[in-house]
């Protein structure tokens, strides 16, 4: 199942419920984009290695880019997003539920980047939407729980894979470069941290990418009273415009992350960038291959600690991953919490 453009832009002259639902869907891609997105550059941006418009244009292209051909590879990643929870065989409410699921997440992610602390939209988005389909069931029977454990299993794979990457990728290329001439080295990594950058943002856009249009095509099935759709194929024009306002709100408001993550908890030199987006960029390689849903902002602020921890631990400012990982841990309860009271109130109001 599927739709095409015209058909939308029809259904959302006429339909004020989708309209409600396309502009919440449309906030948190924005959201994402300039607290999520702006992590795929964040390394060569702080190295200098790339300038920051040049950096926000390369990651619109290749965000897109990431999403196009990687959904056409394999849309495990959105069918999983998509198959979360059951929101019930009422179309009405289950749409209120999403949109008090979307709302959390608006006030969360801007909340945290308020501080200049990296969210992850990935697990905000899971617990907002099981948050609300609790509050819509009564309970836990809204939850798919076999669709929740691959969550479980992407949030340490990611936090786990991206340290042990780090560490070992910046080994390596110090092994591989120990009699190299210093300047050379230094502007061939130049060069390379930049192809680097973009693997990330084609990555961030196969991982991040598909989560939002999973969501966003539950919503236009949901605001037209289908409440069970089966299989569904992500449309062209769909991947062009997830693509576009992410790319937008990281022109909006990408500098303070690319601060945090790129130059606040570990100084990098341009190897260790290239070693830190190479490594994370291969960890999401193979989560969205076997379709497990993890965190790009996990996988590569935790590959840039291991890039840091190879060189010593004392490299690594552990004020500044202390507020990450509390945020981190905090998302699901925050957000859960969010998603379920504004879930009782739309349905009390409507």
């Amino acid at each position: 199942m599927t739709i095409a453009l015209s058909d939308f832009l029809a259904q959302l002259a006429t339909n004020p419920a989708l309209c409600i639902t396309v502009v919440l869907t449309l906030g948190v891609i924005l959201v994402n984009g300039w607290t999520d997105a702006p992590n795929a550059i964040a390394t060569c941006v702080s190295t200098r290695a790339i300038g920051v418009r040049a950096a926000i244009t390369m990651a619109a292209v290749f965000n897109f880019l990431g999403v196009l051909i990687m959904t056409m590879v394999n849309a495990s990643v959105a069918s999983t997003i998509y198959h979360m929870v059951d929101f019930g065989g009422d179309a009405g409410d289950a749409l209120v539920a999403l949109c008090a699921a979307l709302f959390s997440i608006v006030v969360w992610s801007t909340t945290a980047w308020r501080f200049g602390i990296p969210t992850s939209e990935s697990h905000a988005l899971i617990a907002g939407l099981s948050g609300a389909a609790i509050a819509l069931h009564g309970g836990l029977s809204g939850v798919n729980g076999s669709e929740w454990l691959k969550v479980i299993y992407g949030l340490v794979l990611s936090t786990a894979l991206g340290f042990g990457a780090g560490w070992l990728v910046t080994r390596l290329v110090e092994w591989l470069c120990r009699g190299a001439d210093r300047r050379r080295a230094t502007h061939f990594f130049g060069k390379a941290q930049v192809a680097s950058g973009a693997a990330m943002a084609f990555m961030h856009g196969a991982q991040d990418g598909q989560k939002f249009m999973g969501v966003f095509t539950l919503g236009i099935f949901l605001a037209n009273g289908q409440s069970h759709t089966g299989n569904f194929i992500i449309p062209i024009w769909l991947m062009v415009l997830c693509s576009a306002v992410m790319a937008l709100g990281t022109s909006i408001g990408g500098y303070r992350i690319i601060k945090s993550v790129g130059m606040d908890m570990v100084k990098l030199e341009k190897y260790q960038g290239f070693t830190a987006d190479t490594a994370a960029a291969a960890c999401l390689l193979l989560s969205s291959l076997t379709g497990v849903p993890v965190s790009t902002t996990h996988t590569k602020t935790a590959a840039i600690m291991g890039v840091g921890a190879s060189r010593r631990l004392s490299a690594v400012n552990w004020g500044v991953v202390r507020e990450m990982i509390l945020t981190w841990v905090m998302t699901f309860p925050g957000c859960g919490l969010i998603g379920f009271c504004m879930a009782k109130l739309f349905m009390w109001i409507f």
